[in-house]
């Protein structure tokens, strides 16, 4: 298979280019309006860790509930118009939120969380199962990881940058900062070509039908053993992930990086950076065929060891890299696991695949990040112990991936390899 490097990519694919900058602006609003609600949050409980866990579990539920159905949209709609009408939808939501003051509670905290959340849950299966349509297969592993990468770095930006404008000007200057984003990602996503899906044949948009549809898509993921493994390697990851994500919370109100604002935008600006790091730097581990079908089980169990580091380390500068390092690993995890599900499944069922795909990373967060609140809400471990425990979690889980596969799977897997 020919290389296609990152540069050569933004500078020869024009729909890939302005996709991608489309999204940039728009994952960096995103996480003002996140840091915001975790703060919201805080404030109205006194830092409940239950309630801070519950901003997590709120949006992760809700993309659970949300994305079986919206990947059967991107499988009849648009992909085009369904991305346009996420931002859109974005957009007019924050406006009415802002114009008549309604984040007043830790209830109106979550509604917002579910809304804001919803429209996302539109987006990414569309996104998904747009980008086989504009980029070959020799652009498409290249493409995913520059698209991790962009998503980490606006993470990192976002997260950093909407810190401390939270706590120089406030919230409400950072939620009008993401209304802004939203206006720009929408009018670029606007430029793009239809790419997918094939919309000659009219169907019927009767309930029964529409669930005929998504159950059928998971009677597609079951009968394709290549495509059922890697439907779950997001969730391998969440299973600890999603409770690390909300225990960065706390730590950042712990190690005194400043404000709490500031030093929560500061660790999650480490982790995505570090998220974005590993799957450009881990590209030739992807490349690698003999590797492949176990890789996605070890970046999960490297992730939990340097959790387990972080638990036991002084809360300094140290902090900083053990969380870019763990995170690093998780990226080379999304980015090969969406590779190799776009690789293997047809066009025609791509977006139940990754409806089902997020479905599965969705639930795993909600339930770990709600778990972990639990626990320390309730004094049945300290923070320490918690962080801890995620590690072990994940390295459990990536050993049992490792070990778990079977003769017949690994030769699925390694003639998928061979023909992709």
């Amino acid at each position: 298979m020919v290389k296609i490097g990152y540069l050569k990519l933004l500078r020869e694919n024009r729909p890939f280019r302005r996709l991608f900058f489309a999204n940039e602006i728009s994952y960096i609003g995103d996480w003002f309006t996140v840091i915001a609600l975790f703060i919201l949050a805080g404030e109205a409980t006194d830092n409940s860790p239950l309630a801070i866990a519950g901003v997590l579990a709120s949006r992760s539920f809700s993309l659970a509930a949300f994305t079986p159905f919206s990947g059967m949209l991107a499988d009849r709609y648009s992909r085009r118009g369904l991305m346009i009408l996420a931002n859109l939808s974005s957009l007019f939501i924050l406006v009415a939120v802002l114009l008549f003051e309604l984040l007043n509670n830790l209830t109106s905290v979550y509604v917002l969380a579910v809304v804001m959340v919803a429209a996302r849950a539109v987006f990414d299966p569309a996104e998904y199962a747009y980008l086989p349509n504009i980029c070959n297969e020799e652009e498409l592993l290249t493409a995913n990881a520059l698209a991790s990468g962009g998503w980490s770095v606006a993470l990192g930006l976002g997260s950093a940058i909407g810190g401390l404008t939270i706590s120089a000007y406030g919230i409400e200057t950072a939620l009008w900062i993401d209304c802004a984003t939203f206006a720009l990602a929408a009018i670029g996503v606007m430029t793009l070509p239809p790419g997918g899906p094939d919309s000659s044949e009219k169907r019927s948009v009767a309930p029964s039908v529409v669930l005929g549809e998504i159950i059928d898509g998971w009677k597609y993921i079951y009968s394709n053993p290549p495509v059922r493994r890697i439907v779950l390697a997001k969730g391998l990851w969440a299973s600890g992930g999603g409770a690390q994500v909300f225990l960065l919370i706390l730590i950042g109100m712990e190690a005194g990086f400043g404000e709490v604002a500031a030093g929560v935008g500061i660790l999650f600006m480490a982790r995505g950076f570090g998220s974005g790091f590993g799957p450009l730097a881990g590209r030739p581990l992807m490349e690698n065929n003999s590797l492949k079908p176990y890789l996605i089980g070890l970046s999960v169990g490297v992730c939990g060891a340097f959790y387990i580091a972080v638990s036991a380390v002084e809360w300094s500068e140290i902090v900083l890299l053990l969380v870019f390092l763990s995170h690093a690993a998780s990226g080379l995890n999304w980015v090969l696991s969406t590779t190799f599900l776009q690789e293997r499944s047809d066009d025609e069922w791509r977006g139940r695949v990754a409806g089902t795909d997020h479905f599965v990373i969705t639930l795993m967060m909600g339930i770990s990040a709600i778990s972990a609140g639990y626990i320390m809400d309730n004094g049945i471990l300290s923070l320490r112990e918690v962080i801890a425990l995620t590690g072990i979690v994940q390295i459990v889980l990536g050993l049992i991936w490792v070990f778990a596969i079977s003769p017949r799977e690994k030769e699925a897997l390694n003639q998928s390899l061979q023909t992709s």
